[in-house]
C-alpha cells in the first residue's frame, strides 16, 4: 500500500517522501511471496469488485510503464458446499456486477480441471478474469516509477512517531526527523504502533506459505490450472496458485498464530507443513509432491477483516490510515493508493468507502 500511494502521489506532481523501515520490496511483511491472487467474484463483500475491477486496470497500466508482465490471468475457482460462505459470497458479488461466471459441479471441475478433486457434495464457482500478480515485481514497478516522476524513498528507515499541528505534520525516524504537509499511515503489521487507537483492535498473525513439486507438472501449469479458494470445512479455507516453474503454492487462510512483528519465527513447523500436503492430498493429490519451499508472511487482521482506508479522525485534512488490509488487499494496492491521492487532495473519492472507517471499531 505504501508503494501503491507513493506512486499516485508522484503522479499527482507532489513532492513525496517514501520511509520503509525495510528495503522494499522485502519479505518481511505482508507483501511477497513470488505470487498473489486477484480474482473479482469476491465472496468477502460485493463492495470490493469495482476497486478490484479498477486495480486490474491500473495494474495493466503499470505493466505497460514498466515494460514488463506483471499479471497472468489464469481464471480462478471458488470451491466449497452450495450453502457455504466461498460460495455464497463469490454467488452474490457476481450477481451483483455481473461478473462472468460458471457455476460447476464437483464432476465437472475434474473434468476440466483434473488436477482438482471436489468432494461430490461441493461445487465451483469458475471466472475469467482471475488471475495471478507478482508481488515483488509490482512494488519495484511502482517504486521505478514513482522516483522517475520524482518520489523519494528512505529504506532502511524505522517511522517511530509523528504529529500534525498548524504546520503540517513532523514525522520522526530511526535517523532523524522530516516535515511536511500530509502524511499517509500505511505500515501494515506496525500500523498500531503509530495509531495508538488501532493498538486493541488490530492482531498481526503470523501465515505459513508452502511450495510442492506436483507429481503431474503437466495438470498444473498457468495455462491448465487455475488460481482456487477452497473451504474445506464450515468457514475453513485453503487456496492455491498453479506452478509458475516453483512448484504448486498452497497456504491456510487465516488461522494463524497471533506473534510481534518484530519477533517472527520465519520457519515453518512440521505441523504447518504436514496440514498444507494434508489438504492437498485431499483436494490435489497429484499436486502433493515433495515441499519444496515454505515462507512465512503477516496478516494483519481487523475483527471484521475488511481494510482500514479512513481520514484521521483527529486530523482529516492531513493524516490518512490505510493498512490493515486483513490477509487480502495486494490485489486492490493501485487502485487505494488512487483514493488515497484523492482523500489528501480534498475530492470525493469513486467508491463508497463506509465499511473501512477507522473508528467503526468503537
Amino acid at each position: 500500500m505504501g508503494s501503491a500511494c507513493l506512486d499516485a502521489l508522484a503522479g499527482t506532481q507532489r513532492r513525496v517522501l517514501g520511509i520503509d523501515r525495510f528495503a522494499p520490496p522485502h519479505a518481511l511483511g505482508s507483501s511477497h511471496g513470488r505470487t498473489r491472487i486477484t480474482r473479482e467474484a469476491y465472496f468477502e463483500h460485493p463492495a470490493y469488485v469495482p476497486i478490484v475491477r479498477r486495480a486490474l486496470e491500473l495494474w495493466r497500466d503499470l505493466e505497460r510503464s514498466a515494460g514488463r508482465q506483471l499479471f497472468t490471468k489464469t481464471g480462478g475457482l471458488t470451491i466449497g458446499p452450495e450453502d457455504g460462505m466461498l460460495v455464497r459470497g463469490a454467488l452474490a458479488s457476481a450477481q451483483a456486477f455481473q461478473v462472468s461466471h460458471r457455476v460447476l459441479s464437483a464432476a465437472e471441475v475434474h473434468r476440466q480441471f483434473p488436477g482438482l478433486q471436489p468432494l461430490d457434495d461441493m461445487v465451483g464457482v469458475l471466472e475469467d478474469r482471475a488471475g495471478v500478480l507478482f508481488p515483488e515485481l509490482c512494488i519495484g514497478a511502482l517504486l521505478a516509477r514513482a522516483t522517475s516522476a520524482g518520489a523519494d524513498v528512505c529504506r532502511d528507515e524505522a517511522a517511530l512517531a509523528w504529529k500534525a499541528d498548524a504546520d503540517g505534520v513532523l514525522v520522526t525516524t530511526s535517523s532523524g526527523e522530516y516535515r511536511g504537509w500530509q502524511l499517509v499511515l500505511s505500515a501494515g503489521a506496525w500500523l498500531a504502533t503509530l495509531v495508538p487507537e488501532l493498538a486493541g483492535v488490530l492482531k498481526v498473525v503470523r501465515q505459513p506459505i508452502h511450495w510442492f513439486e506436483p507429481s503431474r507438472p503437466d495438470e498444473f501449469t498457468p495455462a491448465r490450472c487455475p488460481v482456487t479458494l477452497w473451504e474445506h470445512g464450515p468457514g475453513r479455507v485453503f487456496y492455491t496458485l498453479p506452478d509458475f516453474g516453483d512448484g504448486v503454492k498452497a497456504a491456510v487462510h487465516y488461522e494463524g498464530k497471533p506473534v510481534d512483528p518484530d519477533q517472527v519465527d520465519r520457519r515453518t513447523t512440521p505441523d504447518e507443513d504436514a496440514q498444507a500436503a494434508d489438504l492437498l492430498r485431499r483436494f490435489m493429490p497429484h499436486a502433493r509432491g515433495r515441499l519444496v519451499e515454505s515462507q512465512v508472511c503477516l496478516y494483519t487482521n481487523t475483527p471484521d477483516l475488511h481494510f482500514i482506508i479512513d481520514t484521521h479522525p483527529v486530523h482529516p485534512t492531513q493524516v490518512v490510515v490505510v493498512s490493515a488490509c486483513s490477509g487480502h488487499g495486494f490485489k486492490f494496492a493501485p487502485a487505494i493508493g488512487e483514493v488515497v491521492a484523492h482523500l489528501l487532495a480534498g475530492e470525493a473519492p469513486r467508491y463508497d468507502l463506509t465499511m473501512f472507517g477507522m473508528t467503526r471499531f468503537g
